[in-house]
């Protein structure tokens, strides 16, 4: 085990210091692209400043004889884009497994690590995954000469690696988050659906028989198969300060469930999903920005609690230091939002600039 007082040491001479804490910058979405695909790199710089998080994804969607174009690709655009402090470029390699991870590593790293936020570690299994890449990007960033370091999402794909969730999130100070991955979690579960994310109609709850007749009128309640894994997900998070999303919904013609999806794991704590096309992109930007009426809500209640102590009723509830904790929760969000969002400045009465409340 490492030694508390080491644990923020770099892991090479001449790697950049570990941060001690997570930039908490907008990421509630996170779009995915093809490197490899003209059409797809053609619209990166276009789409620079309307998304929190661009990913370069070099795993499971690009085919195995298009790998080293989709990581040449990466390369260049992270080489010509201006990506400016609006937008995040992040990048998904291929699983710790594979033949091609040890060359994405290496080149993307000694190539482009200035511009890389976040590098997503697919299908991890515990925190001796996290230990490897921590140490090979440590060589790696001294190699290259970075200031900064680059920091690690991971993505539960196994069962295994949800019962290593919170030994995941404490394994290195380059741990920036958790994503749900939920069809190859489904499989390694043996899970009886074949549905990328959402829910399933067969997974739900009966009313019990109204008067003895089971075969009388009863009200059904379709249930959400990944309630429990994203709870889990969040409080580990939580517990070591880094960030949970709820990764991808597969339907892309279903923006309905779409965004009821998104709603349930952003209530639960998650941060921010993953976009697998542009129509989910505005989804997951409206419903992880908190609306306008609860952030006035909350403001309403901070200033009615006066030093936070005591109880008082508002509205007919009553609203004590929980509820103040809450909605600070709620205020961080939404000023941070706005300092990069001027729609969302105004929404919120915010001064985007200074992140005070106007």
């Amino acid at each position: 085990m490492r030694h508390p007082k080491d644990f923020y040491a770099p892991l090479a001479v001449g790697a950049p210091q570990p941060l001690r804490s997570v930039p908490a910058r907008p990421s509630r979405v996170i779009h995915f692209f093809d490197p490899s695909n003209p059409k797809m790199a053609a619209k990166i710089p276009e789409m620079v400043g309307s998304v929190d998080v661009l990913l370069g994804n070099l795993e499971d969607a690009v085919k195995a004889d298009n790998k080293e174009a989709a990581r040449a690709g990466l390369v260049q655009i992270g080489k010509s884009v201006d990506f400016g402090d609006l937008t995040q470029l992040w990048t998904r390699v291929n699983a710790l497994d594979s033949p091609w991870v040890l060359d994405d590593l290496t080149t993307l790293v000694t190539e482009i690590g200035d511009k890389l936020d976040v590098i997503m570690v697919p299908k991890v299994q515990g925190p001796e995954d996290i230990h490897y890449v921590d140490r090979l990007l440590a060589q790696l960033e001294a190699r290259a000469g970075l200031t900064r370091p680059i920091l690690v999402h991971a993505i539960l794909e196994t069962a295994r690696g949800v019962a290593n969730v919170e030994e995941i999130c404490a394994a290195s100070p380059r741990m920036q988050g958790l994503s749900l991955g939920p069809a190859d979690l489904a499989a390694d579960r043996r899970m009886k659906t074949t549905r990328v994310g959402g829910g399933h109609p067969g997974y739900l709850v009966r009313q019990d028989p109204v008067d003895g007749d089971i075969n009388g009128p009863r009200t059904a309640y379709q249930q959400d198969l990944w309630h429990y894994t994203i709870a889990r997900m969040v409080d580990a998070c939580a517990s070591t300060g880094i960030f949970p999303y709820y990764g991808p919904f597969g339907d892309i013609k279903d923006v309905v469930a779409c965004e009821d999806q998104f709603r349930n794991a952003f209530l639960l704590g998650c941060v921010g999903t993953w976009s697998l096309h542009p129509v989910q992109i505005g989804i997951a930007k409206k419903v992880f920005s908190p609306s306008p009426a609860d952030v006035a809500h909350a403001r309403r209640v901070v200033a009615a609690m006066g030093d936070g102590t005591g109880a008082v009723m508002l509205d007919g509830k009553m609203e004590d230091d929980a509820s103040l904790k809450q909605c600070l929760v709620m205020i961080e969000l939404a000023e941070r939002l706005a300092q990069s969002d001027p729609e969302l400045a105004t929404l919120y009465a915010v001064d985007g600039g200074e992140g005070g409340t106007a």
